[in-house]
C-alpha cells in the first residue's frame, strides 16, 4: 500500500509538472530540492517530507493539498 501511495503521488506530481511546462531539473529549482530527488520523487522512490509537498507545491504555484487529491 505504501509504495502505491508514492507512486500515486509521483504521477500526480509530474502530471501537474508537465502541465505547467516545467522540467524535473526546473521543478527543482524553483523547490530548492535536488534534481535528482525531485526524480526520485516522481518515480515513487521517495517519501517527500511535508516541507518538500510545501515546496514543490510552490513551485508549481498550487495549494498543497492539490498534490494529495489523487492519492489512493
Amino acid at each position: 500500500m505504501r509504495d502505491d501511495i508514492l507512486r500515486s503521488f509521483g504521477k500526480h506530481l509530474r502530471e501537474l509538472r508537465e502541465k505547467n511546462g516545467l522540467s524535473q531539473e526546473k521543478l527543482a529549482e524553483l523547490a530548492d530540492l535536488h534534481r535528482n530527488y525531485a526524480g526520485l520523487v516522481e518515480r515513487g522512490g521517495a517519501n517527500p517530507t511535508l516541507l518538500a509537498i510545501v515546496a514543490l507545491a510552490s513551485a508549481l504555484k498550487v495549494r498543497p493539498a492539490k498534490l494529495l487529491e489523487k492519492l489512493r
